[in-house]
């Protein structure tokens, strides 16, 4: 386990102490662990969601386009696509 000393605002600092509390966790270091595992889960790794997963598999059998000789190519591709509303 790494120590580390940090330097806090006082509303992180209100917010850990809330997280604390409301797990009911032994000291700030394992609200700290919690909010980071949070955030980790939310934000750095959402596509691996059993609901990314799920569309990765339904899409399996999409039709493909391209190959696409440049990126000029593309974006004439995209730009003929039918509006959403269509």
């Amino acid at each position: 386990m790494i120590q580390a000393r940090v330097k806090m605002s006082d509303r992180t600092n209100q917010v850990l102490n809330i997280v604390k509390a409301k797990y009911n966790l032994k000291d700030k270091s394992a609200a700290i662990d919690l909010v980071v595992a949070q955030y980790e889960e939310k934000i750095l790794e959402p596509q691996y969601s059993p609901e990314f997963i799920k569309e990765m598999l339904d899409s399996e059998n999409d039709e493909v386009i391209g190959p696409f000789e440049n990126a000029d190519e593309l974006k004439a591709y995209i730009k003929n696509l039918p509006d959403e509303d269509e």
